[in-house]
């Protein structure tokens, strides 16, 4: 069983890492600006408490963190150069918190009131006409 999820864990424990360099990457002036949009929307999502996606939804819950998530951070890892995230990942190893984004929160509490409204203004003469 260990020889299954040994390198499963392994693999989970680096992108944790890489989202915290990524974090710390968005925020350095050194890194080119389409490495930084695209290391700052992959790790403020990563980092925000609510989920874009609520992870009660069977299978889509869940699409984010296993596909969306990491393809995000592979595109931003690529997008940044190999010395900048090697140093990126130096650093965020030495970090003993984990950083949060309450404006990514905030956004994607807007989203989903948005969408929710959206969906009422749609729904309701479906609805009235059934009353």
């Amino acid at each position: 069983m260990k020889r299954i999820f040994g390198p499963l864990l392994a693999w989970a424990r680096q992108l944790k890492a890489d989202v915290v360099a990524l974090w710390i990457a968005a925020r350095d002036k050194r890194t080119p600006l389409p490495a930084k949009l695209v290391a700052g929307a992959v790790a403020a999502y990563a980092l925000s408490p609510i989920d874009l996606i609520p992870d009660f939804l069977p299978v889509i819950g869940q699409l984010d963190e296993l596909v969306i998530l990491p393809l995000g951070i592979w595109l931003a890892i690529r997008l940044i150069p190999t010395v900048l995230m090697t140093e990126f990942r130096n650093v965020a190893k030495l970090r003993a918190e984990r950083p949060t984004s309450t404006k990514a929160a905030l956004l994607i509490i807007a989203v989903w009131s948005v969408s929710l409204a959206l969906g009422a203004v749609v729904a309701w003469p479906f609805i009235r006409s059934r009353l």
